[in-house]
């Protein structure tokens, strides 16, 4: 275990890079919503605040080519293309539910943090 830790500071290793993946904020949260179900690009968009469709998109490419998830293209006009997770991108499910279930529990300990660093910074001889 130590040596998987310690592989995991190395920008290198394959660790890394299995890290630097899952834990990018928009593969979190498209890994979350198919977990739900499968999902058509549209759908992904839509319910994912925020994404742009270039991010979207890219993040999909990617989590495919990692074989994380599922790309489906069904032989309609227009083109239907469906997505969903695969057996290894479905072992990530748990542990990104325990993540959320950290950032519900603890998001308001963090913001109150924030605004304690923001009003220190622009009072610097109130803080002290």
């Amino acid at each position: 275990m130590i040596q998987q830790q310690s592989c995991a500071f190395d920008q290198t290793s394959g660790v890394r890079k299995a890290l630097d993946l899952v834990a990018d904020k928009w593969t979190a949260l498209i890994i979350m919503a198919l977990a739900q179900d499968t999902k058509r690009y549209g759908e992904l968009h839509r319910k994912i605040d925020g994404i742009s469709q270039k991010m979207l998109t890219q993040t999909l490419r990617q989590l495919e080519g990692s074989g994380l998830i599922h790309r489906k293209v069904h032989p309609v006009v227009p083109p239907m293309v469906e997505y969903s997770l695969t057996l290894l991108g479905e072992t990530l499910v748990e542990p990104l539910k325990a993540l959320c279930s950290w950032a519900a529990e603890h998001f308001h300990e963090v913001e109150a943090a924030r605004e304690q660093a923001s009003t220190e910074k622009t009072n610097p001889n109130e803080a002290a």
